[in-house]
């Protein structure tokens, strides 16, 4: 009737079922129990005398253990132990935005945290702006200035087994000066002449003039970093896109989903000292409330970055005591630009009664929850050539209105705004409407100012919206930050500089602005240390003194992590990725 295998068949289905089910776990126990007292009357009839029965309570002891044994030390413990094994070679993060198509010549989307993952430099930036080898292992700097001779490593393959030299170098620097205008920002492509394979392992580049910071760009996540032969698209233009991620870095993208998830497998073929994970896995989560609970649930053994969550669940999560929890030095400093182009703002002594006429310190301590520091210089002192001779502008609103009064806006009997000339003293601060540390700042300056007379209204943009403005010089007031390390002083200054980008717009009006820019044209081409300290603090003070970039605070970035994780430190450089040390307790 049955086919011969059925009952081995269907026995092995019903024990799975008990093995893997604690609910049938416990209906076959309760089975066994009932079968056993049933027939024990019977038994005992048969059994006659007390050794007999003896013998058969015990075999029924033995026969009731071994069903419990038998539904108890099965696969789950093993498997337990598999999946606490993974766990402490995989750490999860999560992220804002999906990590883009992983090109290290482009920007946006692509992600630097994912890019310097893949990708590495000829030049690492480390703590106190040291600069160490990476795929170079040593460089000469000629007398002049204008020529960068670099020895590669020569033990270096990409992920794909390819060899790293000198001529994939200039390849990838042939593909990044293609687009020269694209990365224009970065002063050391407006003044690279050539670029040469002298032999295998030396490459060399050669600079129309002298460009001190030429080693300090080199070390930047995005464009000056190498892809390998192989994921170059056939006409060699990678602003179009590139065929695969290749790089020499200790990760390679194993996995991913747009927008979901990417998954990263450590290089076999690194070079350097290899990770302590063989996974890393970054989701991806929009919504900052979520990634928190994301992290509480344990889903989660990192999150990591500046604004990944808000300040306050920051400080929830440390205050828990529940968490590991770390804040980076200063990073960069929150600003607002003040545009001198517009009447109010090119009086020195107007811009000088706004930065007197609100309380820095409590406004940043509340907004920020104590995370942040208030900032008294425009660049953190723990930048190369920033820490400045300046004295820092406190808060007097005497002295606010004192300045006012100067400059000619005075406060009509039953008014509440300032006037002259028959204009009033009101101004315009933009902000970008999804950041809640600008919102709520925007909004303290607002109620402070109006008592001293200012009315400042406030308008929130989109942020594509707000580098256009800043672009075109349509703003009174407005929220910015500098670059951080490895691009500071010399890309703010250089930016302060340079047309296009808002910021020498903004400060034209600057009696010394001619003078200014010989100074930044001097500094970035200055072979001489001496000289080079001289000037940035020249630079920095008058930027200072002359009110029109306000100091804000200093903003930090923020790193919460299971207590299991350990290693973790801030890399020196902003943008790079920071799982060279991290590991999990085993």
């Amino acid at each position: 009737m049955f086919p011969s295998n059925f009952l081995p068949l269907t026995l092995e289905a019903f024990v799975d079922i008990i093995n893997n089910d604690n609910h049938y776990q416990f209906l076959f126990i309760s089975l066994i129990m009932i079968i056993l007292f049933s027939l024990k009357g019977m038994f005992l009839r048969m059994f006659k005398g007390k050794k007999k029965v003896h013998v058969l309570k015990t075999t029924m002891i033995f026969l009731l253990i071994f069903a419990l044994l038998g539904c108890t030390a099965q696969k789950p413990e093993k498997t337990s132990k598999e999946e606490s094994s993974n766990k402490k070679e995989t750490l999860t993060l999560s992220w804002p935005r999906d990590i883009g198509d992983m090109n290290p010549h482009v920007y946006n989307p692509s992600q630097l945290i994912a890019q310097s993952m893949i990708y590495e430099p000829l030049i690492s930036y480390k703590e106190g702006g040291e600069l160490k080898p990476a795929l170079a292992e040593s460089w000469n700097i000629s007398k002049d200035g204008k020529e960068y001779t670099f020895n590669l490593r020569k033990n270096v393959k990409f992920t794909d087994g390819s060899v790293f030299n000198a001529n994939v170098v200039k390849k990838n620097f042939d593909a990044i000066m293609k687009n020269a205008q694209m990365h224009s920002w970065l002063g050391l492509i407006t003044v690279l002449d050539k670029t040469e394979a002298v032999d295998e392992f030396t490459f060399k580049i050669t600079l129309k003039e002298p460009y001190y910071p030429t080693l300090q760009e080199l070390a930047v996540v995005r464009p000056v970093r190498f892809l390998g032969e192989a994921g170059f698209p056939d006409d060699g233009d990678t602003s179009k896109g590139v065929k695969k991620p290749i790089g020499t870095g200790p990760w390679m993208l194993d996995d991913y989903k747009k927008d979901e998830y990417a998954v990263f497998t450590r290089n076999s073929n690194y070079w350097g000292e290899s990770p302590k994970f063989k996974k890393i896995v970054i989701k991806i989560i929009p919504d900052a409330e979520t990634r928190v609970l994301a992290f509480e649930k344990g889903e989660l053994d990192l999150i990591y970055g500046e604004g990944a969550i808000s300040l306050d669940a920051f400080k929830q999560l440390k205050d828990s005591k529940k968490y590991k929890t770390s804040t980076s030095e200063p990073v960069a400093t929150r600003q607002l630009v003040m545009n001198t182009t517009k009447d109010q703002l090119s009086d020195l002594k107007v811009r000088l009664a706004l930065q007197h006429g609100f309380n820095k310190k409590a406004m940043v301590d509340g907004v920020t929850s104590g995370v942040e520091e208030k900032a008294d210089n425009i660049l953190p002192e723990n930048f190369l050539y920033s820490d400045i001779d300046s004295t820092p502008i406190r808060y007097d609103v005497k002295k606010a209105k004192a300045y006012l009064e100067e400059a000619g806006w005075k406060l009509p009997s039953g008014k509440i705004v300032r006037e002259k000339d028959g204009k009033v003293l009101e101004l315009e601060l933009m902000y970008v409407k999804t950041d809640p540390i600008q919102k709520a700042m925007a909004e303290t300056l607002q109620a402070e100012w109006a008592a001293i007379g200012v009315k400042l209204n406030i308008t929130g943009v989109e942020l594509t919206v707000q580098i256009k403005r800043f672009k075109e010089n349509d703003f009174d007031l407005n929220f910015f930050s500098n670059y951080g390390a490895p691009y500071d002083p010399h890309t703010f200054v250089n930016v302060v500089s340079k047309e296009g980008f808002g910021f020498s717009e903004a400060i034209a009006n600057l009696p010394m602005k001619q003078e200014l820019n010989q100074q930044i044209y001097d500094v970035l081409r200055s072979t001489d240390e001496k000289k080079r300290k001289e000037l940035y603090n020249s630079i920095l003070t008058t930027l200072q003194e002359q009110g029109a970039i306000l100091p804000i605070s200093y903003i930090k970035q923020t790193a919460v992590y299971q207590k299991d994780v350990k290693g973790f430190t801030f890399p020196a450089n902003r943008d790079e990725h920071p799982f060279s040390h991290i590991s999990i307790d085993k």
